[in-house]
């Protein structure tokens, strides 16, 4: 799979778990990090878990593996790397505070339109 495809297979399996202000963010030029974040929020711990727990499933099944878990002990800002794909979930307080839109303002904003049922 290419990156983009990773990041909008994370960005469908948010959604699917009613994930808010999904977001995705090409960093290709930006950055040897990745080449995409993808960003969600989550309203509480539960289904910030929950959100992670779909995003690895179903990326699992297109048999790309996360490489590290950050985050999951205080379940307001959870990191799931793919290496080429990173996929942010955040409370909303904490998406407010690290801001990553604006910090990488930068890069290309995928528009998720045509992939998402809900927005």
């Amino acid at each position: 799979m290419t990156p983009k495809e990773i990041a909008l297979a994370a960005a469908k399996a948010l959604d699917a778990k009613k994930g808010q202000e999904i977001a995705a963010i090409e960093i290709t030029d930006l950055t040897a990090i990745a080449d995409y974040f993808v960003i969600c929020t989550g309203t509480s711990n539960t289904q910030i878990n929950a959100l992670c727990g779909a995003v690895e499933e179903e990326l699992d099944k297109l048999d790309e593996h996360v490489l590290r878990r950050e985050g999951y002990r205080d379940g307001t800002w959870v990191l799931l790397d793919y290496g080429c794909v990173v996929v942010h979930v955040f409370s909303q307080e904490a998406r407010e505070f690290y801001s990553l839109e604006r910090l990488w303002s930068d890069g290309k904003r995928i528009d998720l339109s045509g992939e998402l049922t809900r927005d």
